[in-house]
């Protein structure tokens, strides 16, 4: 079976596609046994992502996100002999010449539409044309599946929940390479954690607020908030309460950080704080338990799902308790500890190989029951 994956986001855009898109690439090298696959990259970025005799790479004109995608694209695509076309953003080329399996990592887009630009509410609202043209359908939780069928009343049975998988790369590391490493990088030595890109979604404002509420609550060598990742758009409110609230002197804008850079930063902090609003999985904070970094997130889908009982939970617009977990963990050694431990336990259950072993069947399954239908 010949499959296309479409990796283009990849050259544009660094985030959870991009990251889930790159992870099934690499876990599917050491499962292709017969099956060729065929990367679809965009020519911003046309040096190969792989080195495997399995996978070959080909590069597109046709820019993700674009308004002519539903016309270039297929065109492209054409000259492919695909069996099967992945598309990891949610929406194929409506006109192909092979079945199609779609990821689809949340409803974000409708849940809270408030929180998303105008392009992006653009391109994800062909979300219901996709769902009703794709042969396969993945979803990365439980909780979007129940969004799917709620909101777009697709019927549960078509879909296939896949969780994400952890890199190895997030591990616990030793206390003296994070040392050097905040050190070499003008941080201190601890920090509260947040990880993601800074938009509406992610809730930044509920976190400032906590942390402007534990201002001489916590010991001195704790009281920094460490932010690492991009900006995103409509920062600019978020920006003003972060003047107002007087945080500058105990906040560190790390901006976008490597994956390495990350493993880095979640071995250093005493505490992760992830209040977001709604999430399709919620990497980053399985990503710092895997380090063995405490966390507390909001109870909003699918965080719970994904974290159990690891974590310490908080409704995403109580600031006032993000507050007093934060307290918690600062001054409970013990319960810190246990944090830790069931987190590094929770972790493990996600792995890459397992999640590219669960879609490489459902590449089989779509191919032969479209081959059985004659498509």
């Amino acid at each position: 079976m010949l499959v296309g994956i479409d990796a283009r986001l990849i050259a544009y855009q660094r985030g959870g596609i991009s990251t889930y898109t790159l992870r099934l690439l690499q876990a599917l090298q050491d499962l292709a046994d017969g099956d060729q696959f065929t990367v679809l990259q965009s020519r911003r970025r046309p040096e190969p992502m792989l080195n495997h005799p399995a996978f070959r790479t080909v590069s597109l004109w046709t820019p993700p996100h674009h308004p002519w995608e539903q016309w270039s694209l297929p065109l492209e695509l054409a000259f492919q002999p695909l069996d099967l076309l992945h598309s990891p953003d949610f929406i194929p080329p409506l006109h192909r010449r092979c079945p199609a399996v779609i990821t689809v990592h949340d409803l974000a887009f409708l849940r809270f539409p408030d929180t998303q630009t105008s392009d992006s509410l653009r391109y994800y609202r062909q979300v219901n044309q996709a769902v009703e043209n794709a042969e396969g359908i993945i979803t990365v939780s439980e909780a979007t599946r129940r969004d799917m069928v709620e909101l777009l009343g697709c019927a549960a049975e078509r879909v296939d929940v896949v969780h994400h998988g952890v890199d190895a790369r997030y591990r616990p590391l030793s206390q003296e390479a994070a040392r050097r490493f905040c050190k070499d990088r003008g941080l201190p030595e601890t920090f509260v954690l947040w990880v993601g890109t800074l938009e509406p979604r992610k809730n930044l404002a509920a976190l400032f607020r906590a942390f402007a509420a534990l201002k001489g609550k916590l010991p001195p060598a704790r009281d920094t908030l460490v932010l690492a990742g991009p900006v995103g758009w409509r920062y600019e409110e978020t920006a003003k309460l972060f003047d107002e609230l007087g945080l500058a002197g105990r906040t560190v804008f790390f901006g976008p950080a490597t994956e390495d850079e990350l493993a880095m930063l979640y071995n250093a902090a005493w505490a992760f704080a992830f209040p977001s609003l709604y999430e399709g999985f919620g990497l980053p904070p399985l990503e710092a338990m895997a380090c063995g970094t405490p966390v507390v997130a909001s109870d909003a889908p699918a965080l719970p799902e994904v974290l159990g009982d690891a974590a310490l939970y908080v409704p995403p617009h109580d600031d006032q308790a993000l507050a007093a977990a934060l307290l918690r963990i600062s001054h409970d050694t013990a319960l810190a500890a246990e944090l830790s431990r069931k987190g590094l336990a929770r972790a493990a259950e996600f792995s890459w190989r397992q999640a590219a072993q669960q879609t490489l069947a459902i590449y089989h399954r779509v191919a032969d029951a479209a081959g059985t239908a004659g498509l």
